[in-house]
C-alpha cells in the first residue's frame, strides 16, 4: 500500500519548499510585526493573531537568503511546532504560497548530502510533475541556539 502526505507549497526566490499540511494552521497576509529587541535578525517579532501573541520569523533570513520588500503575494504561514513544554505556534514569512500537492512515499527522497546546512533543514526532496520540491521538517528548522532568540516571544504569549 502507498503512503501519500499533503504538503503546502511556497515560494522562496525560484525555489518551492513544502511543509506538511498537518503542521500548517493559517494562511495570512501580512499584519504589522511588533519587533522584539535582542533577537536574532530573522526573527523579526511578534503578530497578534486574534488575542494571541504569536512569533514571526523570516524565512528567507533564516536560510540566510537575500532580503527583499514585502509585496502582495508576501504572506505568514501559521504554523504548530512540537517545543519543550508542547506545541507551539509560529509564523513564518515566505514569498508566496502556491498549492497544496499530494506526494507519494516514492515522490519523495532523502535530499542530497552537498550542503551540511541545507540538510539539516530539508531533509527531503518531493517531486511532483515537472518541479522540485525542498520538504521542510519544521519541528527542525529551529535547534536549541534558535529557540532562544523565539523564547522572548513564546513567553510574551504564555503570559
Amino acid at each position: 500500500m502507498t503512503h501519500e502526505e499533503k504538503f503546502i507549497t511556497f515560494s522562496l526566490g525560484k525555489e518551492e519548499y513544502g511543509i506538511s499540511i498537518d503542521k500548517v494552521k493559517e494562511i495570512i497576509e501580512m499584519l504589522d510585526i511588533t519587533p522584539i529587541p535582542r533577537t536574532p535578525d530573522f526573527v523579526k517579532g511578534v503578530i497578534n493573531l486574534r488575542g494571541k501573541l504569536i512569533p514571526v520569523i523570516n524565512l528567507r533570513q533564516r536560510f540566510e537568503m537575500q532580503a527583499i520588500p514585502y509585496d502582495k503575494t508576501t504572506c505568514i504561514l501559521v504554523v504548530e511546532r512540537e517545543q519543550k513544554g508542547g506545541k507551539k505556534l509560529l509564523g513564518i514569512i515566505v514569498d508566496s504560497v502556491s498549492e497544496v500537492v499530494t506526494l507519494e512515499d516514492s515522490h519523495i527522497t532523502t535530499a542530497p548530502a552537498y550542503n551540511d546546512i541545507k540538510n539539516k533543514y530539508i531533509p527531503l526532496i518531493g517531486k511532483f510533475k515537472d518541479k522540485i520540491i525542498m520538504l521542510l521538517k519544521i519541528d527542525d528548522i529551529f535547534g536549541s541556539e534558535d529557540v532562544i532568540g523565539i523564547k522572548n516571544a513564546a513567553e510574551i504569549n504564555a503570559a
